[in-house]
């Protein structure tokens, strides 16, 4: 399995996650970080392989974002939300159809086979 890390200044404090083995290609996998659910999504392929998004719906409130499709929106690869079917740009976490709506997302790099999290 190849990921490539996303690119970060050297300052940055990691956490480990998870294991590169529990992600699954072109799906999400949901993992706790400093007190919230985060969406991964391993995309092998797409250039940059691997985004980490928060996990809860602004819309509906469910922690459901990782369930969600992910494919290429105008140009950009996105997560469709499960319920309202909203996107959700998988780099900056904004909502394409509806500017209001954004999800947080966290800087992610893969270090001796672990998924690492952006403490800052």
């Amino acid at each position: 399995m190849s990921l490539s890390n996303t690119a970060v200044a050297s300052e940055t404090r990691w956490q480990a996650v998870c294991l590169a083995s529990d992600l699954v290609a072109d799906s999400g996998v949901v993992v706790w970080h400093e007190g919230e659910q985060v969406a991964l999504f391993y995309l092998p392929g797409q250039g940059r392989e691997l985004y980490a998004i928060g996990n809860r719906d602004p819309r509906s409130g469910a922690n459901i974002i990782g369930r969600g499709l992910v494919g290429s929106l105008h140009g950009e690869m996105v997560v469709a939300a499960p319920l309202y079917k909203q996107h959700f740009c998988l780099d900056s976490g904004r909502c394409l159809e509806d500017p209001g709506q954004a999800l947080r997302v966290w800087p992610a790099r893969l270090s001796a086979g672990r998924v690492e999290l952006s403490l800052d």
